[in-house]
């Protein structure tokens, strides 16, 4: 049978004979490889070409008209826009908003199709564009059998086990056909079940969908702490399969509760596309313990869906809120009951705080993405934030108590931004505790856990956390953020996250690092940070030591001389990211560049070494500001007084000059500085870049 492809529209013109039947007598193959596709406009991402094959697809191809509703197949990857897909000028359907590489499905209703010529379109609705969109689209196959039909040769029905107790363990299930891509299923959501294409989360263990003809990987894993286990499978019309899979948990978090503090539903947030429901579902697919409601200027109480779910037995949801306004996002809880919402509408971050502190049983306020740009403002955009020294250039009130380090809807192009934000903010004196979240909205594509926040707490029984016990250890600095990886450090054999090590006489310091992680990560790099700079590095080799357990990825004791002034550790360590659609780490929200590298991320909670003696948290900035008073702000005898102290107190002393009248780009410091020390010298040139960069985005 004659096909002909006819794209001449887009300025690229193709006329390939095809046969009729490729693998079933019922199938047209459209569009054979795939396409690149873009509209104008400089790359999105440096993996794309300089220039797309096409705009668009436009292809012609001969067919006969059909009486009963057909079914259009298409592969497409990294769609971030609205693309439409048209036969004969009829709009089918947009392609899935989903970054992942996956295989969708379009109805072609019954009188779509026409004898003879007919006419494919695939265009981005230029109405709705708001960012360059390169995507690639192909493997499109037009099939005279209804979806249902084409997507149910035979029926699948998966078990999966939890290898400690050989129980029935919640899970997310994902499929993939054999070049790859997420295999849309025929299954819908229900009770117990949350589908999207090429995934099937289920909270009983037990799941049963349809599936095409062919080879499948069948994949299942229950989030960060578990195996992964896998099955290939072959799918016969007609003969249904049972598999069943066998997970594990590796990772060991005893002591510390799995909590989500960014949570969104399609139901209350009127975005993304997770139901209440379904979210209920994918909560305990990853395991999360310590699920927070944030939906937007929204108080939800999640407790009720859980019991309908029967899942209430496997968390303890609490109810929160995102209280979105122009000027940043704060995820606020825990909510009382009935607690009036507080109001979202001022522009002034000292009367929105208020607001939120006023609200019956809230605690906790966490600023949300700090670096994105919302509602016109970036917070801790160069316009805002001095990030040298932490500090609001507008004097807005830093009140909150949390902030998001790893957003992993929402990351950023360099993954450490926001950590080195957080640590100035430490600097300048503010008792912070480091977030991670997933900012979920969806079922599959920014899921629920990837980023995450461990609590130390009791976690024996997740249907019953005490949640002030968790608030209070949370406030303590108490945590742990992963996003693939887990950093646990204790210094000198006992204080851990969120605690004041006192140090005694001792010349040294014991610092121990845990890397932890499931198999089907790894981890690189460790690195320990004192005040924000980093003192020591160690690469992490790809062979894992045989004699650490499983989970455990990287073990060490570090001993490290004593500061002269008290400092705060923080241990990170880094991997390469995952590549598996199973648990694919997400491209950067509002990239800076079109080069990008995923990576994993594991961060300890803040110790504070309590070096001077007097049982206090002292920060950079106090120092800064006490040398300045007793140099009565000469800079001369300033920079002189910096002797022994490190490269943050440096950043803050230039502060203090630059506020006082002296600037810090007088031509007067060039010789001052010259003979300080080198430490010295990079903390006024940290300040110096910085200060250039708020002056340069302007007011």
């Amino acid at each position: 049978m004659r096909q002909v492809i006819n794209s001449g529209w887009w300025g690229w013109t193709a006329s390939v004979l095809l046969p009729l039947a490729m693998g079933a007598a019922d199938e047209t193959v459209l569009v054979r490889p795939m396409v690149h596709l873009r509209i104008d406009g400089a790359r999105e991402w440096d993996e794309f070409p300089e220039r797309p094959q096409q705009a668009g697809i436009d292809a012609e191809f001969e067919s006969r008209a059909n009486l009963t509703p057909a079914s259009l197949r298409l592969r497409q990857q990294d769609v971030k826009q609205d693309w439409r897909v048209f036969i004969n000028d009829r709009q089918l359907g947009t392609l899935r908003v989903d970054e992942n590489d996956m295989v969708v499905y379009f109805e072609v209703p019954a009188g779509t199709l026409v004898d003879g010529k007919n006419r494919l379109r695939v265009e981005q609705d230029v109405r709705r564009r708001s960012i360059v969109d390169d995507v690639r689209v192909g493997e499109v196959v037009l099939d005279r059998r209804p979806v249902e039909v084409v997507r149910e040769a035979a029926v699948v029905r998966v078990a999966v086990i939890d290898r400690e107790d050989g129980a029935a363990s919640p899970a997310r299930i994902t499929i993939l056909n054999d070049r790859g891509a997420l295999q849309s299923v025929n299954a819908t959501s229900n009770g117990h079940l949350a589908v999207r294409p090429g995934v099937v989360y289920t909270s009983t263990g037990d799941a049963q969908f349809g599936l095409p003809a062919g080879r499948f990987t069948i994949l299942a894993g229950r989030g960060f702490e578990y195996s992964l286990a896998r099955k290939e499978i072959q799918v016969v019309p007609g003969k249904d399969l049972r598999v069943a899979l066998e997970i594990e948990r590796q990772v060991d978090t005893r002591g510390y509760v799995a909590c989500d503090p960014h949570l969104h539903t399609r139901t209350h947030s009127g975005h993304g596309d997770a139901t209440v429901q379904e979210r209920m579902i994918t909560l305990v697919g990853e395991c999360i313990e310590l699920p927070i409601a944030t939906d937007h200027n929204r108080h939800v109480d999640q407790r009720p869906f859980a019991d309908a779910a029967n899942v209430r037995h496997l968390m303890t949801p609490v109810i929160g809120n995102e209280v979105t306004t122009r000027t940043g996002h704060f995820n606020i809880f825990p909510v009382s009951a009935d607690a009036p919402v507080p109001d979202h509408r001022s522009d002034t971050w000292g009367v929105t705080l208020a607001n939120i502190f006023a609200t019956p049983g809230v605690k906790i306020a966490i600023l949300n993405h700090a670096r994105d740009l919302h509602g016109g403002t970036r917070p801790f955009g160069a316009r805002l934030f001095l990030d040298a020294v932490g500090e609001n250039v507008e004097g807005w009130e830093m009140g909150f108590n949390g902030m998001e380090v790893i957003n992993s809807g929402a990351t950023q192009t360099d993954v450490m931004q926001l950590f080195h934000d957080w640590m100035a903010l430490l600097n300048r004196g503010y008792h912070v505790t480091p977030v991670g979240s997933s900012d979920s909205h969806d079922v599959a594509r920014h899921f629920a856990g990837q980023g995450r926040t461990y609590i130390r707490c009791n976690d024996v029984d997740p249907g019953k956390i005490d949640v002030e016990q968790a608030t209070q250890s949370f406030l303590r600095g108490r945590v742990m953020v992963s996003y693939g990886l887990l950093a646990e450090m204790t210094v000198n054999g006992k204080y851990a996250s969120g605690e004041l090590a006192r140090l005694g006489h001792a010349e040294t310091v014991d610092v121990q690092i845990d890397v932890r992680g499931p198999d089907w990560v790894s981890a690189d790099s460790v690195t320990l940070f004192a005040n924000g700079q980093p003192i020591r590095t160690e690469r992490i080799p790809a062979d894992r030591a045989e004699e650490l357990p499983t989970g455990l990825l990287w073990s060490a004791r570090w001993s490290i001389q004593r500061p002269d002034h008290d400092v705060h550790l923080v241990a990170i360590a880094s991997g390469p990211g995952v590549d598996g659609l199973h648990w694919r780490t997400a491209k950067p929200y509002q990239p800076d560049s079109p080069a990008w590298q995923p990576r994993v991320i594991g961060c300890s909670g803040a110790i504070w070494l309590d070096a001077d003696g007097d049982g206090l948290r002292t920060p950079a900035e106090f120092y800064a500001r006490r040398l300045f008073a007793q140099s009565k702000g000469e800079p001369a005898a300033l920079i002189a007084s910096l002797v022994g102290y490190d490269r943050a107190v440096a950043r803050h002393a230039a502060h203090q000059l630059h506020q006082a009248g002296t600037s810090i780009f007088s031509d007067r410091l060039v010789p001052i500085l010259a003979a300080a020390s080198a430490t010295t010298q990079q903390g006024f040139q940290d300040y110096a870049v910085s200060r250039r960069r708020t002056e340069k985005a302007g007011p």
